[in-house]
Order: structure tokens, then C-alpha cells, then sequence
């Protein structure tokens, strides 16, 4: 009897259940945990038979482990119970203390519901406290070790080796080991967790790893230029990091590099376009400063990347070589707007300089007209520089630089912030003003039947070659073109910086000149046809033209057209003057 050997009882139960818990904690895995749970309740509590049914992440129930038969564990192992039908269980059992017990006189009931069972029939009990074979004691475990947990689990046990029910020492010592072995069930899954992290991680440490590295090579070995540059705080914009094609374009080692800021580097010119790009997805053409002081075209196309979540962010730049494109560019643009023959500005081109430097309202119509002619020789608009000139130029490129024409500096169409809804660009990007753009300065034009008063203006010199057609009939095209050649040559050198020269087709020239009286234009005029006048050697062979000038003067509200119809007009009365003293002298 249990009474009468009581003290045996729990000296040797708590032997085992002291050895059962210690095998606990040294499980290595979540399923081995389970097993030892299940093994601790047949070795060391004096059980035949025990299931571990661990609840799953939707809820139900599923035998985890079972010990003691393997026949039970054959068909038990791996199927699930549901939930319901567990609560069910548990709510109609009597509670001893924390586990809970049905005995077979109340558990028919549960012979049909899905919860995976061991059960044998089997005869009367002889005494009251006899174990029979359709008893069912449970073990409830919870993540908090105490009935106000989270159900984790529940033990089920069977066939108890001495044939009776638990006494209260037995139902003590299977309700401390269930408390134990939920902790080492939620010490299992822990390690189960943390071990799947550390494995995702490790996982995507490696990703990280590789990723990098393929950046690192996609970086460092790219084709073309490629820079890390700092956002924020003190060194905004400074370079972090450089690939060896930025360095070899732009002449400087890394270390060199990380010393500037594309600011630095950038064409003064183009400051402003940098700025305007220094975004998320923004592109740029400008110009690097090279180590030996030229300047490079490159196009930048800018991403911004955060370091982390709210790390430091930095803008990777990639940095292409335009030059070549750029230079095939201005090539085209220049022969868009540029005789091909002498290199002068052409017809085009000549009209478009001209109506940029008019507006559609005459000086004096409005009350508040500037009517002040531009100082001498300070026709923005005609100053030429290297590459290409002009409007066309401005259109292309929509910035100033050393290949825009000069007429786009300051207080030229080019640099109105607005024009005014009134401004229509035409073709070459000029465009055409009912009214003047804020900054213009009305071209006025001299009164031509009055004695000169010193008003200067805006002169246009229409030049037409005498003699031109019987050389080229007498000697040839090449023969001509070597005259033009040469005449454009002298007219060239004949005006000042900031004037223009252009060749309307065949041997028709003409000089714009800002800033002149009526004297100073008769007089380069006197000056340019002095300049034509000598001989012209071509191929061994002397040969002379002469010329004629018309003077036809520009102001605002007259049409390109319409000025240079004026001095074409004039052009032919003086022509036709000098022929009549020519025959009269004859």
C-alpha cells in the first residue's frame, strides 16, 4: 500500500524526479527537449505510458513526442487534436491541483472526438483507488509555469506501475515536473528561435557581404566615373570615395579627390546647373576642372542612398565622358549657324543676333522707355569666342560657357528671368518682344536726314563685292571662293572685338556694329572698302575687287528684315552713284 511505505515512495520519487529534470537541461534541440519529457515520465515517475502534445502556432494540437509503447507511438506521433476538443477535456475533468483527471466512468464520452488516443478496455476496478485502463490524467504546461500562462502544452499519462492512481505525493511530483518541462520547452524553442536568427542573419550577412563586394567591383571597375559624396552637415558634398576611371578623367589621384566637392571642381559657369541637380534622379552637362586647368564635359546623373534606416546618407554620382558627344554637338551647331566657306556667322545666325538685340515697342512709345543706345563697343550680343556662337548655342545648351556666343551675357535675351507673356522664342531660341524684357536697352537709330548730332546706335553695313562675277566666270569657282575667303578674312580683322561679321550668301557681306555715330559708320565703312581693295593672290595670280557699302541703321521696332532691306537699299543708291562718277569721270 502507498500509506504504508510513504516515506519509501518519496524518498525514491524524488530521486527521479531530481534525475529527470537535470536530463532536461541537456537537450540540444526543441525535439529533443520533447523527448525528454516524454522518457523523463516513463523512467523516472513510474508511468508506462506518455505523450507530449505541444501546441502549434494556428492552435491545435499535435503529439510531439510519445514513451513507453511503441505500437502508441506508432499511431499517435505527428497527429493533431483540436484545440476545442482539448478545452473540452480540460474543462470537464476534476482538478487535482494543476493537473487534470477523467475517469473512465465520464471519458466514453470522449472516445470519438480527434484528439489522438491510447486507450484498452478493461474490467471493473477491484478497490477504489485502482487505475483503469480508460483513466486519463493530464499535465497542462503553460509559458508562465502557472495556470495564468499561455497553454504550451499538455502531458498525457497512462498505466501507472503500481496499478493505482496517483496519492498526493504522485499528483505533487508529476505537477513539478510539468512546470519544469515547460520551462525547458520554452527554454528549447528560445534556443530553436534564436538559433534560426542567428542563421537568417549570418544568412544575410552574407547576402550583405557579397552584395557589397559586388558593389565594390561594380564601382571600382566601372567603365566610366563613378563618386560617393557626403549629404548633410559640415561635409556636405565633400567626395567619400572615388572609382579609378573618375580619377584618370580628371587627372587626380583618390586621395587628391577626396580633398574636393564636385563644387570645387565645377566650371564657374556651372555652378548654378550643379546645384540645381544635387537631388535624388538628377542629371547635369557641365564642365571638370582636369589636374593641368582644361575642362572636361561630363554628364552627372545623381542617387541619393541612406547608410541605414536613419543612418547618414550619401549621393552616388555617376560621372560619364561627353566630350567627344559634346564636341560633335557644337560642330553641328556650328555649321547650322556658320557659313561653311568662310566660317563666318551666316544668314540665319545674323538675323538671330540681330532681333535679339531688338524689341517689338519703339523707344518713346511707352512712358517709361529707356531710350538709351548701348555704349560704343558694347554689343554683348556680337562678341565671339572659341566654339560655337550665338542663339543657336543657347538653344542647344541652355546655359553659358565658353562654347555659348557671347550674346548671351548679361542683359541679353539669354538672361531675362522673364520676358513677359509677350515673348515668343523663335527658331535659334532669340525670340521676338511686343514690349522690352526687364534689363533691355533700346536700340535707337539716328536720325539719317539730319546733320549727325553724335547719337550712336546699332549700324548695319551692307557689303556687296564690284567685280566679284567676272572673276568667278573668268577663273573659276575655286578662284572665287579663295576671294571670298580672303574677303571675309579682312572685313574680320577690319571691326572691333564685339563686332559682327556675316556672309549673307554669294558676295554679299554684313558688319553689325553697335555703339557708332554716323560718322564713326561712314568711316568704317571708308576703312573696311580701303581693306578689300588691294590685290588678292590666288594660285600665282593677282586679281582685285572692289566694294560697296550701304549704311542702314537698327532700332527697336523694326524687324531684323526690314533693317536689312534698309541697307541693302542703301547699298544699291550707293552703288549705282559710284558707277554714274565712274562714267561721268570716263
Amino acid at each position: 500500500m502507498e500509506t504504508e511505505s510513504e516515506p519509501y515512495v518519496r524518498l525514491a520519487t524524488l530521486r527521479g524526479l531530481h534525475q529527470v529534470v537535470a536530463d532536461l537541461n541537456t537537450a540540444r534541440s526543441l525535439a529533443d527537449t520533447l523527448q525528454t519529457v516524454a522518457d523523463g515520465i516513463v523512467t523516472g515517475l513510474g508511468y508506462e505510458l506518455s505523450a507530449v502534445n505541444l501546441v502549434r502556432p494556428d492552435g491545435d494540437l499535435v503529439v510531439a513526442a510519445v514513451a513507453g509503447s511503441a505500437g502508441a507511438e506508432a499511431l499517435m506521433a505527428g497527429r493533431v487534436g483540436s484545440r476545442v476538443s482539448w478545452e473540452r477535456r480540460l474543462a470537464m475533468a476534476d482538478q487535482w491541483g494543476a493537473l487534470r483527471f477523467i475517469p473512465y466512468t465520464e471519458g466514453w464520452v470522449l472516445d470519438n472526438d480527434d484528439v489522438p488516443q491510447w486507450h484498452t478496455a478493461g474490467p471493473a476496478p477491484r478497490f477504489p483507488d485502482e487505475w483503469h485502463p480508460m483513466d486519463r490524467l493530464f499535465a497542462p504546461m503553460y509559458t508562465a509555469g502557472a495556470a495564468g500562462g499561455e497553454l504550451l502544452g499538455v502531458i498525457s499519462v497512462d498505466k501507472p506501475r503500481n496499478g493505482r492512481r496517483p496519492g498526493a505525493w504522485g499528483r505533487e511530483a508529476l505537477q513539478m515536473y510539468a512546470f519544469q518541462a515547460a520551462i525547458a520547452i520554452s527554454n528549447a524553442r528560445l534556443r530553436a528561435n534564436m538559433q534560426r536568427a542567428l542563421v537568417r542573419l549570418e544568412r544575410e550577412q552574407q547576402a550583405l557581404r557579397a552584395s557589397e563586394e559586388s558593389f565594390r567591383q561594380a564601382f571600382e571597375y566601372a567603365p566610366s566615373g563613378m563618386a560617393i559624396a557626403e549629404m548633410g552637415g559640415d561635409q556636405h558634398g565633400r567626395l567619400h570615395r572615388t572609382n579609378d576611371a573618375l580619377c584618370r578623367l580628371l587627372g587626380r589621384s583618390a586621395s587628391q579627390m577626396r580633398r574636393y566637392s564636385f563644387s570645387d571642381l565645377v566650371h564657374p559657369e556651372d555652378i548654378g546647373t550643379l546645384l540645381r541637380t544635387s537631388a535624388e534622379g538628377g542629371r547635369a552637362e557641365l564642365r571638370l576642372a582636369r589636374r593641368d586647368g582644361t575642362y572636361v564635359w561630363v554628364s552627372l546623373r545623381n542617387s541619393v542612398v541612406a547608410d541605414a534606416a536613419d543612418g547618414p546618407r550619401f549621393l552616388l554620382t555617376h560621372v560619364e565622358d561627353i566630350e567627344e558627344r559634346k564636341r560633335h554637338e557644337l560642330q553641328l551647331a556650328h555649321r547650322a549657324s556658320h557659313d561653311s566657306l568662310t566660317g563666318l556667322p551666316n544668314s540665319a545666325e545674323l538675323r538671330a543676333r540681330l532681333s535679339s538685340r531688338l524689341c517689338g515697342r519703339a523707344p518713346g512709345n511707352e512712358p517709361h522707355a529707356a531710350a538709351v543706345a548701348a555704349p560704343y563697343g558694347c554689343l554683348d550680343g556680337f562678341a565671339e569666342v572659341e566654339g560655337v556662337e550665338g542663339p543657336v548655342a543657347a538653344a542647344l545648351y541652355g546655359q553659358e560657357g565658353s562654347y555659348a556666343h557671347g550674346f548671351g551675357s548679361e542683359g541679353g535675351p539669354d538672361h531675362a528671368p522673364d520676358c513677359g507673356p509677350d515673348y515668343a522664342p523663335d527658331e535659334f531660341g532669340c525670340g521676338t518682344h511686343d514690349g522690352a524684357y526687364p534689363g533691355h536697352v533700346h536700340a535707337i537709330a539716328p536720325a539719317e536726314d539730319e546733320p549727325d548730332d553724335g547719337t550712336k546706335g546699332l549700324a548695319v553695313l551692307f557689303c556687296d563685292l564690284d567685280g566679284f562675277k567676272a572673276i568667278n566666270d573668268r577663273f573659276g569657282h575655286h578662284t572665287g571662293d579663295a576671294v571670298l575667303i580672303e574677303v571675309a578674312r579682312r572685313l574680320s580683322n577690319g571691326v572691333r572685338e564685339g563686332d559682327t561679321v556675316a556672309r549673307l550668301g554669294g558676295d554679299e557681306f554684313v558688319v553689325l556694329a553697335d555703339g557708332l555715330t554716323q560718322a564713326d559708320a561712314e568711316d568704317l565703312a571708308v576703312r573696311l572698302r580701303s581693306a578689300i581693295l588691294p590685290p588678292i593672290r590666288v594660285d600665282g595670280r593677282a586679281v582685285r575687287v572692289g566694294a560697296s557699302f550701304g549704311i542702314g541703321w537698327a532700332g527697336c521696332g523694326m524687324s531684323a528684315d526690314e533693317v536689312l532691306h534698309s541697307a541693302d537699299q542703301r547699298m544699291y543708291v550707293e552703288k549705282r552713284s559710284r558707277a554714274k562718277a565712274g562714267r561721268r569721270a570716263g
